[in-house]
């Protein structure tokens, strides 16, 4: 893998921050929501976000 410049680091840090503060926001949508279809979408939103988020830190190590 090729070295990455200092500005790509800081967007991949930009980007995992972003994506943690997708995490917690859908899984306190999903704790809150009452109607079951709407919360299991929340989950899978929060879990794809997560997913996601392990991805673009895997660039980082």
């Amino acid at each position: 893998m090729t070295q990455l410049t200092t500005l790509e680091v800081e967007h991949l840090r930009h980007l995992i921050g972003g994506h943690g503060m997708i995490v917690k926001k859908l899984n306190s949508y999903a704790e809150s929501c009452s109607d079951p279809t709407l919360k299991t979408l929340l989950e899978n939103d929060a879990n794809a976000a997560s997913q996601a988020q392990q991805t673009l830190l895997s660039f980082l190590g």
